[in-house]
């Protein structure tokens, strides 16, 4: 028998046990809704109503978050501490093993917050997903130039981690400021366009700033120029007066020679000793310096600015010229040290992120939560633990995470958690994790994963199919209690998950599609879990790839 037949007797149509990440689970996407077939609401369908005996009868799909009830799915017991009030939002701090459901957590926290601008237009929260390093970091290794990655990564500062933050999310603005088209971004919406518009000269001349620093490197100080416009905003008149002075400041000596042409017993159009030719003269030496200053003085002056800004924005590859064409453009008062990232200091970091926040607020967002995932993930570290720790440890930082009105929620390896518990006092108090909703691990009973695994087969019946529990795939002889032990074994969903497939594919190869009893017997689980278990401890020991 192959699997899809055993699957379709028990009136499934699709394998639940087949996706082992949360991206690209099909399954899961329908338990959430997020792929628009799932249910949007917390009401029981009729099929999650129907009674019967223990083994006969089917879980509901999932349950309502408190904070969202029409958030569905089956979720971590700590969940809605990590996703707490999103009219509020918090930080919150999660380890968690390979496999224990961070993407997951990740993926729900993006369905949650979906729903939550959906019901509350006036007030949404805008994620900013902070989750795909590899830029970043080969970004930061290549300027930081150290011996290796680890090196490199030892000199990253919380600045560079807010500087890339704002390079990821100032060109969506931007973007939507002139009208570029992308539908899956929410930025880009009519009434985004239209709010933007009506902003006031103070915001608009923060969003230039922005953009003048933080906009995509390619095309960056092109787009200076063409969201100037958009916007409404004339060049700052010190240079407009250069510009005039260099294109009109000959016309006074040329008006000299003229006049001179025009005085008694003038020689052709020569111009002897005399007050004419003193004028004449400090008018051209007045033009010459007003040519060397905007061609030659204030070029070199924006290229060292611009210089200075490359130097700090380690996670932006942008060229100084770059940079200097775009703040030429701003108002001289946005150009000193308390509104560039000139130096190292995080106080120009956070007032720009204010100037940020007061955009949003206009737009209607009033809340941001900043996702940190798959830290372990990127080409340079490869879950390397003393690399993890290098980049991550800087945001630690109980300033960055208790902003008023932003949450960054922090899915970390389990490795992490070991390295957090040797640092010392004053890590902890700079730090203070007591203050930022940690769960110190993510962790599944077998009750949860028995749970989570029986929410997957409802969301895989087949339409018209009678509702089954997990247990009911299994032999009368397989207790609840004996599914629930086996599970607890397994550690983690994506374990959880191999088992129970594993059970199904052994089961197929010792039926035929002639059998009526297709049910899996207790020899079979038994024999699985023991090779599971054992494939479990050896994966935690690092002696097995998967």
């Amino acid at each position: 028998m192959t699997l899809n037949e055993l699957l379709s007797r028990f009136g499934l149509a699709e394998n639940p046990f087949r996706g082992e990440e949360a991206r690209n689970d099909a399954v899961f996407a329908k338990m959430t809704g997020a792929n628009g077939t799932g249910s949007s609401s917390a009401e029981p369908k009729p099929a999650d109503t129907a009674a019967g005996s223990e083994t006969t009868s089917a879980p509901k799909p999932g349950t309502g978050s408190f904070a969202i009830p029409s958030l569905t799915g089956t979720f971590h017991s700590d969940f809605e501490k990590i996703l707490g009030d999103l009219s509020r939002p918090a930080t919150a701090i999660v380890f968690g093993e390979k496999g224990s459901g961070k993407t997951a957590i990740r993926l729900q926290l993006t369905r949650a917050i979906d729903l939550h601008n959906t019901q509350h237009a006036d007030r949404r929260v805008l994620l900013i997903p902070y989750d795909d390093l590899n830029g970043v970091l080969d970004r930061l290794h290549a300027r930081l130039n150290g011996k290796t990655p680890l090196e490199s990564f030892q000199k990253i500062r919380l600045v560079d981690h807010l500087d890339a933050i704002f390079a990821s999310l100032v060109p969506r603005l931007v973007d939507s400021a002139l009208n570029k088209t992308d539908p899956t971004d929410p930025l880009l919406s009519d009434d985004s366009k239209k709010l933007l518009k009506k902003l006031d000269p103070g915001a608009r001349r923060d969003l230039l700033l922005l953009q003048s620093v933080y906009d995509r490197p390619d095309q960056a100080d092109l787009r200076t120029t063409q969201l100037r416009r958009k916007l409404g905003l004339w060049l700052p008149w010190s240079r407009v007066l250069s510009h005039a002075a260099v294109w009109l400041g000959w016309i006074p000596a040329a008006a000299v020679v003229y006049l001179a042409k025009l005085l008694p017993g003038a020689d052709g159009w020569t111009i002897g000793p005399g007050p004419a030719l003193y004028a004449f003269l400090t008018l051209l030496a007045i033009w010459l310096i007003a040519l060397v200053k905007l061609l030659a003085w204030d070029r070199i002056a924006f290229n060292l600015l611009g210089k200075r800004v490359r130097k700090q924005l380690r996670s932006v590859s942008r060229s100084d010229r770059s940079y200097a064409r775009s703040l030429r453009q701003l108002d001289p008062m946005l150009r000193d040290e308390d509104n560039l990232p000139i130096t190292d200091s995080d106080e120009v970091r956070y007032k720009l992120l204010e100037r940020l926040r007061s955009i949003l607020r206009a737009l209607g967002y009033t809340g941001l939560v900043i996702i940190v995932d798959r830290v372990d993930e990127p080409t340079l570290i490869s879950g390397d633990y003393d690399r993890m720790r290098a980049v991550v440890w800087p945001m630690l930082n109980n300033k960055f995470l208790q902003q008023d009105g932003m949450g960054v929620k922090m899915l970390l390896p389990v490795e992490l958690r070991y390295a957090l518990y040797k640092e010392s006092a004053a890590f902890f108090q700079e730090a203070r994790l007591d203050k930022q909703n940690m769960v110190d691990r993510l962790s599944w009973t077998g009750a949860m994963l028995y749970d989570l695994c029986s929410s997957r087969l409802h969301a895989c019946l087949a339409p018209g199919a009678t509702p089954l529990s997990l247990l009911d795939m299994f032999s009368e002889e397989v207790t609840r209690s004996d599914l629930v032990d086996a599970l607890d074994q397994m550690h983690q969903p994506r374990d959880a998950f191999k088992f129970l497939y594993r059970c199904l594919s052994e089961h197929c190869s010792n039926v035929t599609r002639d059998d009526k009893n297709v049910r899996i017997p207790k020899a079979v689980l038994d024999m699985v879990r023991k090779q599971e278990a054992e494939r479990v401890q050896q994966l935690y020991r690092g002696i097995r790839p998967a």
